[in-house]
């Protein structure tokens, strides 16, 4: 199985589970990890920039990698998974949680 369908298999059961346990409009947490050492703290900061998020980053023990908690309210599940997809594209080497 290659690797968009998997991803799209992913999106469409968090889709799901979104609709059946939250009331929308709602507050979502997102977490990425990311290089410390880089643009992806910035860069992940930059697309959520404007929507009110709260943005939050602990380095981790040895300082290689971030953890970027985002806590945001966002209108439905669609708008949830749109800025995960935002995200994969446009910050290199980001893990999201």
């Amino acid at each position: 199985m290659n690797s968009s369908k998997k991803s799209e298999e992913f999106y469409e059961k968090l889709r799901t589970q979104l609709y059946e346990t939250t009331s929308w409009p709602s507050e979502y947490l997102y977490k990425f990890i990311v290089l410390t050492n880089g643009t992806g703290i910035k860069d992940v900061q930059d697309l959520f920039n404007g929507m009110g998020a709260v943005i939050n980053t602990i380095p981790s023990k040895n300082g290689k990698y971030t953890s970027v908690s985002i806590n945001v309210r966002l209108k439905n599940p669609e708008a949830v998974i749109a800025k995960y997809k935002e995200v994969a594209e446009n910050v290199e080497g980001v893990i999201s949680l």
